[in-house]
């Protein structure tokens, strides 16, 4: 923090999403509700694939990685969000923003390279199911985990090493319920035009270039599947569904708020809901109501259960 010899703001205060009070408690438990939702949902899937032996294949490994990923990064924001909603002062200091900032964009970078993987997976599946498990060893799973670690890490410190020295000495209101690179740059007392372009081009290269690449990958593996099966497309469907869906609630909020011009309005902040409340809070549903092999490992589960019970 040795960079803030000429910053005068030490703390930040967040606008929040609503100065209604009725629409703040709805809020405080809608959110709380989707929160405990998020926190089962996805520490439930990590358990069944560490529990169900039939599980341990990359898909559900990656699948597991996910879910725990979803948890730290709704758990960045969400939780802070709702105990704000009962505040009037909604105060965050420099250090605690710029941290908030920090893990957002790791373990946004995670997920994307999560993502990645998992479209990877499904197309070494579908496309070369014969080499499936040469290609899809422990080992590269494992590289594919680390790798979205050293990808988030790299990707954050890249955007907070410069933002960290920025001069901060008068406006200090944030007009959304998180800190972001986007409007803490608006806020420094310079000219945050190239610090702009910095961050849209480093975080909107990433997402764009994630988002096509996953497109392109579906497109493979829906050519390569209506050549081998006479127009038969129903398998690739329904196996990328669940996928396209993930990637649709992913990255449309991402793609307002880092690729188009910086937010001038205070619409991003409700569109990132999306991302840190309702994706991870959907996922495990999506994932679960698509997956047979995951319904027929609850249904083991379940039996074990009534089980061990009564025996």
């Amino acid at each position: 923090m040795d960079g803030r010899n000429s910053s005068m703001v030490s703390e930040f205060v967040l606008l929040g999403l609503s100065t209604s009070w009725e629409t703040k408690v709805f809020l405080m438990l809608t959110f709380s509700l989707i929160y405990l939702g998020i926190i089962l949902g996805n520490l439930f899937i990590v358990f069944l694939v560490i529990a169900d032996s039939n599980l341990h294949s990359p898909m559900y490994f990656l699948l597991a990685n996910l879910s725990l990923n979803d948890v730290g990064f709704s758990s960045v924001t969400v939780p802070r969000m709702i105990t704000d909603l009962l505040s009037e002062h909604n105060v965050i200091s420099f250090q605690g923003c710029m941290t908030q900032i920090c893990f957002i964009h790791i373990m946004g970078g995670m997920e994307l390279v999560l993502l990645i993987a998992m479209a990877f997976d499904r197309y070494i599946a579908i496309c070369k199911p014969l080499h499936y498990l040469k290609i899809m060893s422990p080992k590269r799973c494992v590289s594919f985990v680390a790798l979205g670690w050293v990808v988030g890490v790299v990707h954050a410190m890249s955007q907070f090493s410069f933002v960290i020295n920025l001069p901060f000495c008068g406006p200090n209101k944030i007009d959304s319920f998180y800190c972001d690179f986007p409007r803490i740059i608006q806020l420094a007392c310079t000219d945050g035009t190239k610090f702009e372009f910095i961050v849209a081009a480093n975080s909107g290269f990433i997402i764009v270039g994630t988002f096509f690449l996953l497109l392109l990958s579906y497109v493979f593996i829906v050519v390569t599947v209506w050549k081998h099966s006479s127009g038969d497309l129903s398998k690739a469907l329904v196996t990328l569904s669940a996928h396209i869906t993930v990637v649709v609630l992913f990255f449309t909020p991402c793609m307002f708020l880092y690729v188009w011009p910086f937010p001038t309005s205070s619409v991003d902040k409700y569109l990132f809901i999306v991302d840190f409340a309702v994706t991870p809070a959907l996922n495990p549903v999506i994932y679960t109501l698509r997956n047979k092999d995951i319904l027929i490992a609850i249904q083991r589960l379940g039996k074990r259960i009534h089980y061990d019970r009564f025996c």
